[in-house]
């Protein structure tokens, strides 16, 4: 049996194998769109799920990201006890180009 402190990895789509409508209900709520926009802002795997200013707990939180990662625009990794995250820009702006462009907008 797994200890309480390990993680499974988590499970990635390519943008590749994302229907369009997958992208766009991902990037219909508001607090995904938060969180994509915060990420598109940052370094790759600079951003630890917890360093999101977003007005949820950690378990909707943590549902968001799958979701996001579920529709090719995140991946995540673990590195130690934090996972970090990165936009998947250059593979979803080749399966969706201009997408990201205009959600990406204010």
């Amino acid at each position: 049996m797994a200890s309480a402190s390990h993680r499974v990895a988590p499970e990635h789509i390519h943008p590749d194998d994302v229907p369009v409508l997958t992208a766009l209900a991902a990037l219909a709520d508001p607090v995904r769109i938060t969180l994509v926009r915060e990420l598109a802002g940052s370094p790759e795997w600079s951003r630890a799920c917890g360093s999101f200013e977003v007005p949820v707990g950690k378990a909707a939180l943590s549902h968001h990201f799958s979701v996001l990662r579920g529709a090719g625009l995140v991946e995540q990794r673990d590195e130690g006890p934090r996972r970090v995250n990165r936009l998947r820009r250059p593979e979803f702006d080749a399966r969706f180009p201009g997408l990201l462009d205009l959600v990406l907008r204010d």
